[in-house]
């Protein structure tokens, strides 16, 4: 199962955030609040999702909102780890 901690660090491993990635919550706002989070930064992002968690992500299931918070980003990998049992 995935965990929200394993999704958070992730996020803070591909932005390069170091210790302030132990603030985040799943409020904590992505997409639009944290200059490291750009649009190369999502595209390593999924493939490092993909690569952690043995997920496909289509085109068609990117969206802006998918990234707008941590929690978000934990939900739709949650949903997919699931979908993929």
């Amino acid at each position: 199962m995935v965990e929200f901690d394993e999704v958070k660090l992730l996020i803070g491993e591909i932005l390069q955030l170091g210790d302030r990635t132990r603030a985040f919550g799943p409020e904590t706002p992505l997409l639009g609040s944290i200059p490291e989070f750009d649009s190369m930064a999502v595209v390593t992002l999924i493939h490092a999702l993909e690569q952690q968690f043995g997920i496909q992500i289509a085109d068609d299931e990117i969206s802006a909102e998918t990234f707008e918070t941590v929690g978000r980003v934990y939900d739709f990998v949650r949903d997919k780890v699931v979908a993929a049992i």
